[in-house]
């Protein structure tokens, strides 16, 4: 496999037609080898416009997915971040490149060494890895600029929402299959919160995350 014109169809072809049009952003899926962060015998498909299978029957997002999450972010070089869900931090390095301190959590503590060598391997050293399970809160620290969850969640995510600092925004899928949709959830400087819908998609779910009891009549 050719594996810069992978890349380069997987931008042109799926992410730029999904409206992920920052240049900041796409400068960073051209040098970032996404490659090197998924499992040895799925290299071939890197650069699918699938989720892509890993351990603990979890995934990685779609590309076009994780560009247009990462974009809604709108992350500066001041911001700090928590991103819910580890995986083989692939998006994690995407983040840390455009932030000042990513802390990352996954449940599967398994996850995290591999993850932080790849990073370290890139030379990219702001992001802190930690095994715990953030998928209902994260209540060891409060005030993060951006908020990302990795795993869908049936409803909206209000506990991580109020970790939020002022002019902060998260981005989460929300919802059960079939209908999910990825949205934005922004805390103005007043406190006051808004929600924007993305996108349809979907994706499994948080681990340990809680699913509401259905309606009985």
């Amino acid at each position: 496999m050719d594996i810069e014109l992978a890349r380069f169809n997987m931008i042109e072809q799926q992410i730029r037609p999904w409206e992920v049009l920052d240049p900041v952003l796409l400068g960073l899926l051209k040098k970032l080898p996404r490659e090197l962060f998924v499992p040895p015998q799925d290299r071939d498909l890197a650069f699918a416009d699938l989720n892509l299978p890993i351990s603990h029957g979890q995934c990685m997002m779609q590309p076009k997915v994780e560009a247009r999450l990462a974009q809604a972010l709108a992350l500066t070089s001041t911001d700090r971040v928590l991103e819910v869900g580890t995986g083989t931090g692939y998006l994690t390095a995407l983040l840390a490149s455009c932030c000042a301190q990513v802390t990352s959590i996954d449940i599967h503590g398994d996850f995290l060494k591999p993850a932080s060598a790849r990073l370290e391997r890139l030379g990219i050293v702001n992001a802190t890895f930690l095994e715990g399970d953030a998928a209902e809160d994260w209540a060891e620290d409060d005030g993060w600029d951006a908020i990302i969850l990795t795993g869908s969640v049936p409803v909206p995510p209000h506990a991580h929402c109020n970790r939020l600092a002022a002019g902060g925004r998260m981005v989460a899928i929300v919802g059960q299959p079939p209908v999910m949709e990825a949205m934005l959830y922004s805390r103005s400087d007043d406190g006051e919160s808004t929600e924007l819908s993305l996108f349809d998609t979907s994706l499994p779910p948080l681990i340990n995350v809680r699913t509401p009891s259905a309606f009985t009549f």
